[in-house]
């Protein structure tokens, strides 16, 4: 089966749920396609006027919707669960029961406390719209507070990695490993390459005058350098620094600050709890918030359908919708079996998938037409499997 939806629209027989029958029987024996009845309300119809200004302006809150919802879906699986598909699978649910997407796509049924249907349509959508913005605003900020939090401490954490050429020394050295408090004496920290640590043990005391003698003392070492000790007459510290860059030895600037380093250590303790606070108020914030946008999503489908389906069925309301799953390998036969179902609809013979029609204040935005009203719903970012 493929991410692909279809959601149409028939007109209705005695009853919609006959209409849904029908395609049901047409696809079933050949497995072109698995099918969902889409329960629509009863909504309240207003002028024509005001559903072809609604046909286009819901057009574009659908796509807006979508891309929030893609928004929040690669930011939740990228940046927050890294890339973690089963923990995305498990949070992305929609509905105080929680269930799957797909479930609620194939179950749906229209919110009345939400969406009152004794509302115009305009007023529906414009819930729907507010809601929808606030969501993606309140994304925004929630998002770069933690990224902020975040990309401080991974900037502190990477300070206490890599070389020991560059890396942060505090939580390498000791106090024992210097002289402190001497007027005139200084202990540095030199990187030595690993190659020439013979060559630093049997030369460093020669390097230049006033060098404590066997004062050398290894620190650490990791996979390209080994961190020394020296002690040495301040005085001195200039030329010394000078004959160890001739010899390929390398003086780190180092001060030696316990109050610095408490300090230190606090900030990244401080950042980590404020970073995994930020975290689990986001990861339930994405959860919840996910279900609340994807949810307005297929009620943005549902209005579409009903308006798209009135401007082109006309008066009374009367006609099926359902949600066409296509089998990924059949949608060539699945469209034909369509077309020669419904195709009496279309007086126009221009029914077919490649033509490119326009109705005047019908799907205005649509580039497909077919006899039967289309809407197409691609759930292909839920199933990060495929990136």
């Amino acid at each position: 089966m493929s991410d692909e939806y279809w959601i149409i629209s028939v007109p209705g027989r005695s009853t919609p749920q006959e209409s849904f029958e029908e395609v049901c029987r047409a696809t079933e024996r050949d497995q072109l396609s698995t099918n969902f009845f889409f329960n629509i309300p009863d909504l309240k119809v207003g002028t024509l006027d005001s559903l072809v200004a609604l046909s286009d302006d819901l057009a574009k809150l659908d796509n807006y919707i979508e891309g929030v919802t893609k928004k929040l879906v690669q930011y939740f699986f990228h940046d927050v669960l890294d890339d973690d598909r089963n923990r995305l699978a498990e949070n992305l649910c929609v509905g105080p029961q929680g269930v799957d997407p797909i479930r609620y796509v194939a179950e749906f049924q229209w919110d009345h406390a939400k969406y009152p249907t004794k509302q115009p349509l305009k007023n529906l959508s414009e819930i729907i719209s507010r809601a929808s913005t606030h969501i993606e605003n309140e994304l925004k900020l929630r998002s770069q507070t933690y990224n902020n939090v975040k990309q401080n401490l991974d900037a502190l954490e990477k300070k206490q990695s890599g070389s020991l050429l560059t890396r942060n020394l505090n939580d390498v050295v000791k106090k024992e490993h210097f002289v402190l408090g001497s007027e005139y004496l200084k202990t540095v920290l030199v990187c030595v390459p690993k190659a020439l640590i013979n060559e630093w043990c049997a030369k460093y005391e020669t390097l230049c005058t006033m060098i404590v003698p066997r004062t050398t003392e290894l620190v650490t070492q990791d996979q390209d350098y080994a961190l020394f000790t020296v002690t040495l007459f301040q005085k001195t510290e200039d030329t010394f620094r000078h004959r160890c860059r001739e010899n390929k030895f390398t003086v780190r600037d180092f001060t030696f600050d316990e109050k610095a380093m408490a300090d230190e250590r606090e900030k990244t303790r401080e950042l980590e709890v404020e970073r995994q606070k930020l975290y689990a108020n986001l990861v339930r914030w994405l959860k919840i918030n996910f279900g609340e946008v994807f949810s307005a999503l297929i009620h943005v489908k549902a209005l579409r359908i009903f308006v798209e389906s009135v401007l082109r069925f006309g008066l009374p309301v009367n006609f099926g919708a359902m949600i066409i799953h296509p089998n990924r390998k059949m949608i060539k036969r699945l469209r034909d079996v369509l077309d020669r179902l419904f195709g009496y609809l279309d007086q126009s013979n221009k029914s077919k998938e490649d033509d490119s029609f326009e109705i005047p204040g019908v799907f205005s935005s649509q580039q497909e037409y077919y006899p039967y009203v289309y809407l197409k719903l691609d759930l292909e970012y839920l199933d990060m499997s495929k990136k």
